[in-house]
């Protein structure tokens, strides 16, 4: 099939691992995440299938899901100083002024600029912080399925 690319925005928190892990719980509990969902398709909204969860656990369905991965956030597991299979890294000032001209990138600039996924490899994801008047005010989670 081939690796699916996914994202979301969520509110900002200085903990950066408490925001990923409640992402993660709130598209598990939406069942946003393969096998529940043969596909989801990004950009994300308030229309989206939310069947509800479909395994016990978020490990249950990241084993359900197999080699595939769930094709969506639940198979990042953490945050880490660089993407890595299962954790989001983020990316650093020069790889931001690359794609948005700035460190502080708005939310308007990152939704605009798909190139954010061309660097990540499979099962692997990165974050970005989103600015708003100088301050950060959401995270961006990118990244691509294992197939």
């Amino acid at each position: 099939m081939g690796a699916e690319p996914y994202w979301y925005f969520v509110p900002y928190e200085s903990d950066i691992n408490s925001a990923l892990q409640k992402l993660r719980e709130r598209e598990f509990k939406a069942g946003r995440y393969h096998p529940a969902l043969p596909h989801l398709d990004f950009p994300l909204t308030a229309s989206s299938p939310s069947p509800g969860a479909r395994h016990p656990s978020i490990n249950a369905a990241r084993m359900a899901a197999r080699e595939d991965g769930t094709r969506s956030i639940l198979d990042i597991e953490t945050i880490g100083p660089h993407s890595d299979f299962g954790v989001a890294g983020r990316l650093d000032d020069a790889e931001l002024e690359a794609l948005y001209g700035t460190t502080q990138p708005t939310h308007q600039m990152v939704e605009d600029n798909p190139d954010i996924h061309e660097p990540i490899e499979r099962g692997q994801a990165v974050y970005v912080v989103v600015y708003k008047d100088g301050q950060p005010v959401e995270l961006f989670f990118a990244g691509y399925s294992y197939d």
